[in-house]
């Protein structure tokens, strides 16, 4: 059976496993792993299981660290495969959105007889009023309050902060986006692309800047999870990559991270992968700025920055006067993203913070012994749970993604043997590598299949596919074209007419002029021998 991804798990099965994995965390941490009688007893009734369960869920969380390892599966449907197919569950969400988010509050009895109508419309069988009702409490509280006017919940789900107050870094992390204030340029042709976004990660604590991301495309699920891949993992080989040589030492899961209430944050695979990983997540109310002020004061730094490169579009229409972003633009995505990392590492972290009358850097090395350093027990699993994916049929020649060709011995034996389409991760910042989930589940590392080829990104991909293409309608003769084109056409209706003529009996005895070249080798002196090939020495 194939191993399920975290969020493929059945909301049930993933609840009860995240309330296991809260309970044994505690435990671990207050008995220090010490598994007396008394404390076992404790922890068996807390799990609601038989203490030779707890045993065994203990020795499961011990080994690998995780959510998923606690889940278990049931009699009748693996874990993984939730009851509804696709299109009953988007049937759902839809009436969800539509007919029950409303401040008319209508009610769930309402609801189902909506999601029956749809159902019954497309010819499918409605889903169970259980299931519906389980649909319902997957939903945020306070979000629901909201758009159903329920200001009485509304006001017993905000959250009242202060002053946000942590005791070691890497404690809460804190992520959000923003349009870099630059125009960048294509890196064949040097002509403006437009603006990009830029995801940060900050750690609360010491200040420093745990990681961040720059893309073109709007923010989304992939720019969070990506951000947050940079700021968890070891960034040495990063910056040898982009020859840079200061120091950039923060690495390891955050205990929390305060994200946006955006709908990119609160993507199901973002937040089983968080989950599961023992990342606790923290959804910033709207409307309070100083619950991610910390972020939003770095955010505005970096764009500040960025105001005194070529290209800059400042921050208002007074600052920008006169200045054309688009014409002074210089500076590809890939330089850019350079620029900023230099700007990171050798002046925002060397330089002293306001709040901490020291640089980010002295308060981060001051407490790096302390830092309980928590890293993904299956770095693989941790990192394709976060990546972006396609499904793909396995071809004899390999896997074909991106007009690109990947290959992995592993995937030999599974050629030709399913017709299943296989799930491919990929990484859009490195596409000389894609994750192939085979049909066993086990995830395997698919290279280029073309070993020469050097390392690019998605965007340069991408880009590239749309100047050969755009080369290749250059380089086609329009009028060579149409012209072939009508003589097509006037052949086809020519033969249309004839063969009418001859089906009404009224074809015309062919002339003798018409014959003269019928029959004959034109060029061909018929009154000589023509040697056969092989008479020819």
């Amino acid at each position: 059976m194939t191993e399920p991804l975290p969020d493929e798990v059945d909301d049930a099965l993933w609840a009860e496993a995240c309330r296991r994995a809260a309970a044994i965390r505690r435990f671990l941490e207050t008995a220090s792993g010490q598994s007396t009688v008394n404390a076992i007893a404790d922890l068996a009734s807390e799990l609601q299981v038989s203490q030779a369960t707890t045993y065994r869920l203990l020795r499961r969380f011990r080994a690998d660290g995780t959510v998923m390892s606690l889940v278990e599966t049931k009699r009748g449907r693996p874990a993984g495969h939730r009851a509804l197919d696709a299109r009953r569950e988007e049937i759902i969400e839809k009436a969800i959105r539509k007919y029950y988010l409303k401040p008319t509050r209508p009610t769930v009895s309402q609801l189902v007889r909506d999601i029956e109508t749809d159902c019954d419309a497309e010819g499918l069988k409605p889903p169970h009023r259980r299931t519906i009702e389980r649909r319902l409490g997957d939903l945020d509280l306070r979000h629901r309050a909201q758009r159903r006017g329920e200001t009485r919940t509304v006001k017993a789900t905000t959250p009242v902060p202060g002053t946000l107050s942590t005791t070691r870094p890497l404690e809460i992390v804190q992520i959000d986006h923003t349009k870099a204030d630059i125009f960048v340029v294509d890196e064949e042709t040097r002509e403006p692309i437009g603006r990009p976004w830029l995801t940060l990660a900050m750690d609360v604590f010491s200040r420093m800047v745990t990681g961040f991301y720059l893309t073109m495309d709007a923010p989304s699920r992939l720019s969070t999870s990506l951000c947050l891949l940079h700021s968890v993992y070891d960034k040495t080989a990063w910056l040898k990559a982009r020859e840079i040589e200061e120091p950039w030492p923060v690495a390891g899961l955050p205990d929390r991270v305060h994200v946006d209430n955006g709908a990119d944050f609160r993507s199901r695979a973002f937040k089983r992968g968080c989950e599961n990983a023992g990342i606790a997540i923290d959804w910033r109310p709207p409307g309070t700025p100083r619950f991610g002020g910390h972020i939003e004061r770095l955010i505005g730094t970096q764009m500040g920055r960025l105001h005194l490169l070529p290209g800059t579009t400042f921050s208002n229409a007074q600052d920008l006067a006169e200045y054309d972003s688009k014409k002074h633009a210089a500076l590809t995505l890939r330089e850019l993203e350079r620029y900023i990392a230099l700007d990171i590492v050798g002046s925002y972290h060397q330089s002293i913070h306001s709040s901490l009358s020291r640089p980010p850097l002295a308060v981060w090395r001051d407490h790096e012994g302390e830092i309980p350093l928590r890293l993904p027990e299956d770095r693989l699993q941790f990192w394709v749970s976060f990546l972006p994916e396609q499904e793909r049929t396995l071809r004899p020649t390999g896997i074909h993604l991106f007009d690109l060709r990947y290959w992995s011995a592993a995937l030999s034996a599974d050629v030709g043997r399913t017709e299943r389409r296989l799930l491919v991760k990929y990484d859009p910042r490195d596409m000389s590598r894609v994750f192939v989930r085979r049909p066993s589940g086990n995830f395997v590392e698919a290279r280029y299949a073309d070993l020469t080829l050097a390392p690019i990104s998605l965007h340069e991909a991408l880009t590239a596919r749309r100047t050969l293409r755009e080369k290749g309608r250059r380089e086609v003769d329009s009028r060579a074209v149409v012209r072939t084109a009508l003589e097509q056409r006037k052949l086809v209706d020519k033969a249309v007419k004839k063969t009418a003529a001859a089906r009404r009996g009224k074809a015309q005895p062919r002339r003798a002029d018409d014959l003269r070249d019928t029959g004959t080798l034109r060029g061909v002196d018929s009154s000589k021998p023509v040697p056969f090939v092989e008479d020819i020495e």
